[in-house]
């Protein structure tokens, strides 16, 4: 058992559970930070498949994606560090201020600090758009990521589909087409022969 590994994965995501004020999606990107970011334990296409797995399969996102990573690095016992880690701080504070929070739920002080931390994880979850977005392009190319969102915002939005079901199909998709990469490939051993 690697001890600073798992000492590691606790803190690093101890450390997302605590500042991923929202929930699930507003801790994606603290756990992008810590994971691609700070400690590099995956890369950013490794990332966006982690998340992409997540999302399609039931549960909480945040600990499927903390569970996967610290399986991924130190087995089972990185697995229920990260996952203590994700869960620990919600259940402490959860614990710590519900009786303070139900007695303050009407102060505007209250209201006030839940509207202002709104901007900044939507600010965040656009950061973390826009860099998926990019990877997106390297792989699919413009043209076609452009019309992947605009379709999956319309199922979304317009047909309210559930998001599992968008998931499912893009990943179908995926699995059926051909990477540009290996179709650049392919041209490229039809121009040399």
């Amino acid at each position: 058992m690697n001890w600073k590994t798992n000492k590691d994965l606790f803190v690093a995501f101890f450390r997302a559970g605590i500042l991923g004020y929202g929930g699930g999606p507003a801790s994606i990107p603290l756990f992008h930070k810590e994971a691609v970011e700070r400690y590099r334990w995956v890369t950013d296409e490794e990332f966006g498949d982690i998340l992409a797995l997540g999302n399609a399969l039931p549960g909480p996102i945040a600990t499927k994606m903390a569970g996967y990573i610290g399986y991924r690095l130190a087995g089972w016992s990185g697995l229920a560090s990260a996952i203590l880690a994700t869960v620990l701080p919600t259940v402490l504070l959860m614990i710590g201020l519900m009786g303070l929070l139900t007695s303050l739920r009407d102060s505007a002080i209250v209201q006030g600090m839940t509207q202002a931390i709104t901007p900044v994880v939507a600010v965040m979850m656009l950061t973390l758009t826009y860099s998926f977005f990019k990877q997106s392009k390297k792989g699919l190319g413009l043209g076609l990521s452009i019309a992947l969102v605009i379709v999956s915002l319309l199922l979304y939005q317009g047909l309210a589909l559930h998001p599992a079901v968008i998931i499912g199909a893009l990943l179908a998709y995926g699995l059926l087409a051909k990477p540009r990469k290996e179709k650049d490939k392919d041209r490229k051993k039809g121009e040399s022969a």
